[in-house]
């Protein structure tokens, strides 16, 4: 009986050496564990500080062996079969460095997560090779330069974020061949010319905080059926923003606020399959935001048939008339900005009646009888002075 146990126990520790063998063997492709050594060997090692991700890449062991108690702690993941790695997903630790293009040989990667650091220099051309790339985020780094154009190929890229950074000149002319991309944030940079064709596909496109420039033309939104959230405000766009962008099917939130828009022209919202003309349209419009452009003349009076629209903010712009009626009969509002313009009349029963749900502002216009019992009616109306110069001197109504 002794003799069996003795054999057994043998058996299994044997085994357990073998297994042992097995997951500290080196695994991960040579031209992997290369583009690693390069990546980091572009870092400041000033900048790698001892509790860091990168501080634990120590290339004595095999970056995909497991257990992972000492080295390659964290930063990378590997593919199902420890050969090659799929992500680089690094902690915001300061990291001063240069992305180096020999980042082209991790051919696996689906995501490459850098952001919160202090990467500088171009983005390379070369990243262009990661073929299943899905999730690219460079996001509050110094990358400078211009986008590549090669980025565009990356059929696979689901997420593209560059925002804060420091990148300059125009957006590529074929942003439209990311077919699968779904969002796409490229805020708080230095981008200008005008806006190209955009990807189909995107729910999500935030380009604030730029120098970009020109109209918001119908055939730069073609086909994006499913765009739900626009972010373009902060850039220096102009002319009309025209009916068709609010006719985009799944819109939610658009925010054009600080550009130099001079118009806008709103139809009422498509209506829903079945429903009669009278009513209200079918549009999933949450929040507008137009405010601190030029726009000049009357409030679009068909926001009132936009049935989900619970905010809205044209305030500091150049608008005159009355305030539309329709604006205190949209039953979704919460937050209604319209100061900083030239209205005139009596605001809305619904929008100063007592118990009004209603927040925002009507004031610094050349409303009459706005009363003071209502919040909505601060800051005061401007000096009757200023309005009858603005209706040159013609009594307002």
């Amino acid at each position: 009986m002794q003799n069996l146990n003795f054999l057994y126990l043998t058996i299994i520790s044997l085994t357990l050496i073998h297994f042992h063998c097995i997951l500290v063997q080196a695994q991960t492709s040579p031209s992997d564990i290369a583009a690693l050594k390069a990546f980091k060997a572009s870092i400041k090692p000033s900048s790698i500080t001892p509790w860091s991700c990168l501080a634990s890449w120590n290339f004595t062991t095999d970056p995909c062996s497991l257990p992972r108690r000492t080295s390659f702690i964290c930063g990378l993941t590997c593919t199902q079969d420890s050969t090659r790695i799929n992500q680089i997903t690094l902690d915001p630790a300061g990291y001063s460095g240069t992305l180096t293009p020999l980042i082209s040989q991790l051919t696996q990667l689906t995501t490459l997560d850098l952001a919160d650091n202090n990467f500088f220099g171009p983005i390379p051309s070369s990243i262009s090779l990661l073929s299943n790339l899905q999730t690219l985020t460079l996001r509050s780094n110094s990358f400078s330069g211009t986008i590549p154009p090669s980025i565009t190929t990356l059929k696979s890229l689901l997420s593209l974020d560059l925002a804060h950074n420091s990148l300059s000149g125009y957006l590529p002319n074929s942003m439209n061949s990311l077919t699968t991309l779904r969002r796409l944030d490229l805020s708080f940079n230095k981008l200008t010319g005008s806006i190209p064709k955009l990807p189909s596909n995107l729910l999500e496109l935030a380009i604030k905080a730029n120098s970009l420039s020109g109209p918001l033309q119908k055939q730069s939104f073609e086909g994006m059926n499913q765009l739900e959230v626009v972010e373009l405000s902060e850039n220096a766009l102009t002319g009309t923003v025209e009916s068709w962008f609010f006719l985009l099917p799944s819109l939610q939130q658009v925010d054009l606020a600080n550009n130099t828009f001079t118009g806008v022209q709103i139809s009422r919202p498509l209506a829903a399959r079945g429903g009669s003309s009278s009513s209200s349209g079918n549009s999933n419009l949450v929040a507008l935001n137009l405010g601190f452009n030029r726009i000049r003349g009357y409030a679009p009076a068909n926001l009132g048939a936009y049935p989900a629209l619970s905010f809205l903010s044209i305030r500091y712009n150049a608008l005159r008339g009355a305030i539309p009626l329709e604006y205190g009969q949209i039953k979704s509002m919460k937050r209604l900005f319209l100061d900083g313009n030239f209205f005139v009349g009596k605001p809305p029963a619904g929008l100063v009646a007592a118990g009004t749900a209603v927040s925002g502002s009507l004031g610094d216009n050349c409303l009459q009888a706005c009363p003071g019992s209502s919040q909505l009616c601060s800051p005061a109306q401007k000096p009757s002075s200023v309005c009858k110069q603005a209706y040159r001197g013609r009594p307002t109504p």
